[in-house]
């Protein structure tokens, strides 16, 4: 009995561990994109889901991931370049755009990540226009954090408007309108 109990205990414990283990994100600059940005998503990611994050060295833009205008990037092109198995944030300060549907076949956003997947890229690009360091970096985390969560597997939430998971519907607005914050509902299927 009590050589049953010790390995039951050894058992139990190795599992702890197994759980302890936090999730790592890796932030991957893509293009020049100001280091007070990536240090702000390093802080934001850490904080928000207790993950562990790594900086990777900046990638340069190519143009193979450009999107038909030539003016911005495609980001579905940008997620099939860069998929990886390691969990990867990719940051451009460029444009970046999505086909929406056949009347907007190059539709301009925040950012895009896989669900559920380990790959998802966002760009400052729309999120900085007329506004202060403070209200960008604010809907810099918000973005981040939303496709971090796509990568999780959560879907846009339709529970609570206030839910960073909301679809941002193509508005800045309603990203401003969000808390930096997950509703039970959407924190219940992460954790």
């Amino acid at each position: 009995m009590k050589k049953i109990t010790i390995l039951l205990s050894v058992f139990l414990l190795a599992c702890s561990f197994v759980n302890i283990k936090p999730k790592t994100i890796y932030i991957q600059p893509l293009g020049d994109v100001k280091q007070e940005y990536v240090d702000y998503l390093k802080k934001s990611v850490e904080s928000f889901y207790g993950y562990d994050c790594v900086v990777k060295p900046k990638l340069n833009l190519t143009s193979d991931i450009l999107a038909g205008s030539k003016t911005r990037y495609e980001a579905g092109k940008i997620l099939k370049k860069y998929n990886s198995k390691e969990n990867v944030l990719l940051i451009t300060e460029k444009d970046i755009a999505h086909r929406k549907s056949s009347e907007f076949p190059e539709w301009g956003i925040f950012g895009l990540g896989y669900r559920p997947g380990s790959t998802c890229v966002i760009s400052t690009f729309r999120l900085k226009k007329n506004v202060s360091k403070a209200k960008l970096l604010d809907r810099l985390k918000k973005v981040a954090l939303h496709e971090i969560g796509h990568n999780l597997g959560l879907e846009h939430c339709t529970n609570n408007k206030e839910c960073m998971m909301t679809s941002a519907s193509g508005t800045v607005k309603q990203v401003d309108k969000e808390k930096i914050w997950f509703c039970s509902k959407c924190w219940g299927l992460i954790r």
